[in-house]
């Protein structure tokens, strides 16, 4: 099994490519199966998650098939991928494929929505709590399907087709969202979902399915209305940037000193974090292209931060402004809201000499003027790469294991790091 040497102590100073958004690029391509047409989507981030998911979609019957490099393009341009599911073969997305990855759970809605029926195992992932399928349920069930579980598998169908409807999230779900706009895409009728998520990939989803000929409003806000259509047509769609790859990059930068610019990425998409950041003592500029980071050597000041939906602060980055404050002059506090157990990474953390203690859903992180190298074992996908943003202003060597964690979320993030001075390298078994 792979591991991650880092060798701490470098500033970073260069330029990094942001790539296309993992959580927008997986509902984009779960998308593909509502239309027979062939769907084309631009700014892929090569990811494990994506191939997992290409092989769930392939399972269906969906066929892919990836463009050449186009002049201008360097190794860090996405893909651009082109799905058609002519005939969908299966409807059932079988267990030892769902299991590998939750966000498959969501082929349900578009497998309902055109064949009016759906077999779907119950979904696995990153352990970072039970994140329960309920709402999926009950907001499918809201458009007339009639919902089961069996062995372990949810078993929908809607033999009328799906019809639309009002429904009200009780909490706010990414996911939730996506399936129930994909599915009421082709329900008879209007659709009125409030309470929905608003995060930047929910409207980036909600504008491809309009250029593929769906009538959605409101993507972006509490409030999204649909106005079912009987078939949608195939599109051209660029993934948006990765909002959590930028934040990530930025607070690598702000561990560690330098000025890097963060290239291809757009600040709207996470300025809760951006401003955390600038409290801590980074400075963050716009670039022509991107962003621009920056931070002296005046050292960090301790931030409290609380984790919500957007466009609060992203729990996807909760464990890496964790790490960051590990290195601050006093004392901040870390309220993780989301996700009941995602403070995993608390015990790598201290494995480099963090002080963490935890009091519930609250970290308390005492600042420590050092880390040191050591052996650490990534949990989950954010969590290890807080242990690289630890390990890039570590005393040492620090080697991070389990590093499939990284490769689901992160792409090349040895080469990007390395461009930009740091001392990172890929060890196999």
């Amino acid at each position: 099994m792979d591991r991650i040497r880092i060798r701490g102590g470098n500033t970073l100073a260069g330029t990094i490519h942001i790539s296309g958004a993992k959580n927008a690029a997986l509902p984009l391509m779960i998308a593909s199966l509502l239309t027979d047409d062939t769907l084309t989507l631009e700014n892929v981030p090569h990811l494990a998650d994506v191939e997992q998911l290409i092989r769930i979609l392939g399972n269906h019957g969906v066929d892919y098939s990836v463009s050449g490099k186009r002049v201008g393009q360097n190794g860090a341009s996405g893909r651009t991928i082109h799905f058609t599911a002519r005939t969908i073969v299966d409807t059932t997305a079988p267990y030892e494929l769902v299991s590998k990855m939750r966000a498959s759970f969501w082929v349900i809605g578009p497998l309902l929505a055109r064949c009016h029926e759906a077999r779907v195992s119950l979904p696995g992932g990153c352990a970072i709590g039970t994140r329960p399928v309920d709402l999926f349920i009950e907001g499918l069930t809201a458009l007339g399907a009639r919902m089961e579980i069996e062995n372990g598998y949810i078993v929908a169908k809607a033999p009328g087709g799906l019809v639309g409807n009002r429904y009200v999230f009780p909490k706010v779900s990414v996911g939730a969202t996506h399936v129930m706009m994909m599915a009421a895409s082709l329900a008879k009728g209007e659709t009125l979902i409030e309470n929905a998520a608003r995060e930047p990939e929910v409207a980036d989803l909600a504008a491809c399915l309009n250029a593929m000929g769906a009538r959605i409003e409101g993507a972006g806000t509490s409030t999204i209305r649909i106005e079912g259509v009987t078939s949608l047509s195939g599109a051209r769609h660029r993934v948006l940037p990765d909002r959590i790859e930028t934040g990530t990059y930025a607070m690598a930068v702000a561990m560690t000193g330098g000025d890097v610019t963060l290239e291809g990425t757009r600040p709207d998409l996470l300025e809760n974090a951006l401003g955390a950041l600038r409290e801590a003592g980074a400075e963050i500029l716009e670039a022509p292209n991107g962003l621009r980071v920056r931070r002296n050597g005046n050292g960090l000041q301790p931030v409290d931060v609380v984790t919500d939906p957007f466009p609060g602060f992203p729990t996807d980055l909760q464990a890496q402004f964790m790490a960051l404050m590990t290195r601050s002059s006093g004392v901040s506090h870390i309220t993780e809201t989301i996700f009941e157990n995602r403070f995993m990474h608390v015990q790598e953390l201290a494995r480099l000499g963090a002080r963490i203690s935890l009091a519930g859903q609250v970290a308390r992180i005492e600042g420590v003027p050092r880390l040191a190298g050591a052996q650490v074992m990534a949990t989950d996908l954010r969590a290890s790469v807080s242990l690289v943003i630890a390990g890039l202003a570590a005393e040492g060597d620090t080697f991070v294991n389990r590093v499939y964690h990284l490769d689901r979320g992160f792409e090349r993030l040895e080469e990007k790091l390395g461009n930009c001075g740091a001392e990172v390298e890929r060890l196999s078994s």
